[in-house]
């Protein structure tokens, strides 16, 4: 195995779209043709849309934190920023043919239980107005354990959330003190005893392997925790140590574990998760047998957009908020990341667009083979396909992944092998030209 992270533990792209957000062509994407591909992909896809909404507020910065945030102690600012984002939304909303039926809303920061109780029922009731609720509609959140309150809790769902996610990261004291991320296990315990008494039915802990002063005693440690608070989800993400992008990693540099040792991190936790009754679904999350994500995970309809994996499957995903990414299928758009001009676009009536991406033919036809490998760790194609698409993918890549007993493919398609699935990233690159075409790989973080 040291030989196979050595070969392979090389920067790549999560896959959360394709092109992935470096390779976006801007130059042809303007407020007009992303608006048509917002109208176009609304009538598709039977008035359906999905809700991203960012929060971008935090009282302290989080040191591991790869995230677009604000830090201030100062609560005035969450009345503006609503009414910012309600603003934005009135603008789609003016510009669809009929009212949306919405499946699904996350709140994501930043966090997003920065805001109160009050405030954060003013956006959900200003967003869902004049809308319609799908029958299966999914409202879910990101809550930090410290902050979030009873009071969040009971607000939320009374607006019909049933999904909350907890960042935890480490459970380890001296990993917490490295990172900036303080919580103690009874707060988590509370909030997720809390949580279950408010009718959530779906419970989500993050956690991070591969951050500085961790070790596989620590993760053991976290794990155990993690299990014996029963979560019906577990996202187990690997360290993104993406020093140029977010300078305060660069605090902990000389803490941070070796590949080798993050990988054991990873194998000590999948073990430990496995064998509590947890299923591996796609890249670094596991879930319960009875959670709806690992039913989707095994009747082929699980999906992966800008908010991970989800069950619901709305082609149409709008962001609000700054530096949100919103996506039509056919097009890619990410909102200004500054706060004051985010502000100045809203104020003037435009959509707050920094840079998007028109899919062409091409793009379309490898996303789907991408989403594939990593919703289900397998894509087929059909032999005209495989010869049209015989000069896009990398053979070489593909065959040594075969040879290193990682994937099976052929002209019929892939198929990621257990061996292989820590290093599916790695697969969905050989699936994408324009990052052999580019070279320029400084802007992701390591593949293992």
């Amino acid at each position: 195995m040291d030989r196979l992270i050595s070969k392979y533990n090389t920067p790549g792209p999560r896959y959360t779209s394709y092109p992935t957000v470096p390779h976006w062509d801007a130059s042809s994407h303007n407020e007009e043709n992303w608006k048509k591909s917002v109208i176009d992909c609304f009538t598709e896809g039977n008035n359906t849309v999905s809700l991203y909404i960012h929060l971008p507020f935090c009282e302290s910065l989080c040191a591991y934190c790869g995230c677009t945030t604000k830090i201030t102690k100062n609560h005035s600012v969450e009345e503006t920023y609503i009414t910012h984002v309600l603003k934005e939304w009135d603008l789609y909303m003016a510009s669809f043919p009929t009212a949306p039926t919405i499946k699904e809303i996350h709140l994501g920061g930043g966090t997003p239980t920065f805001f109160t109780p009050d405030n954060l029922q003013r956006l959900i009731k200003g967003i869902t107005k004049n809308t319609i609720l799908s029958s299966d509609y999914e409202f879910g959140f990101e809550g930090h354990p410290n902050n979030t309150t009873e009071a969040h809790l009971k607000a939320l769902s009374e607006l019909g959330f049933s999904r909350i996610s907890l960042g935890i990261q480490d459970f380890n004291t001296e990993v917490q003190k490295t990172i900036n991320r303080r919580q103690t296990f009874e707060q988590v315990k509370k909030v997720t005893e809390l949580a279950r008494q408010y009718g959530f039915q779906s419970i989500n802990f993050d956690l991070i392997y591969g951050l500085p002063k961790q070790s596989s005693e620590t993760i053991q440690e976290t794990i155990q925790k993690t299990i014996e608070l029963n979560p019906s989800r577990i996202a187990f993400y690997g360290y993104a140590h993406v020093p140029w992008i977010k300078r305060a990693q660069n605090s902990f540099v000389e803490f941070l574990p070796t590949p080798e040792l993050r990988l054991e991190m990873y194998q000590t936790g999948k073990k430990l998760l496995t064998d509590a009754g947890y299923h591996d679904i796609g890249m670094d999350h596991f879930a319960q047998s009875e959670d709806k994500l690992y039913k989707a995970f095994m009747d082929g309809s699980l999906h992966r957009s800008f908010m991970g994996y989800t069950t619901q499957t709305s082609d149409l995903l709008i962001g609000l908020g700054m530096s949100s990414i919103s996506d039509s299928w056919k097009a890619f758009n990410q909102n200004e990341k500054v706060l004051d001009k985010y502000y100045e676009r809203i104020d003037n009536g435009e959509l707050p667009i920094i840079k998007g991406h028109q899919l062409s033919e091409q793009d379309l036809i490898i996303r789907q083979h991408i989403l594939n490998l990593m919703c289900r760790f397998e894509t087929s194609w059909d032999t005209k396909e495989f010869y049209a698409f015989e000069n896009l993918y990398n053979a070489d890549l593909l065959n040594e992944l075969q040879n290193d007993q990682l994937i099976e493919w052929n002209s019929e398609g892939i198929k990621v092998l257990d061996l292989g699935k820590p290093f599916v990233r790695n697969v969905c690159m050989a699936l994408d030209p324009h990052l052999w075409e580019n070279k320029e790989m400084r802007a992701f973080s390591q593949t293992v």
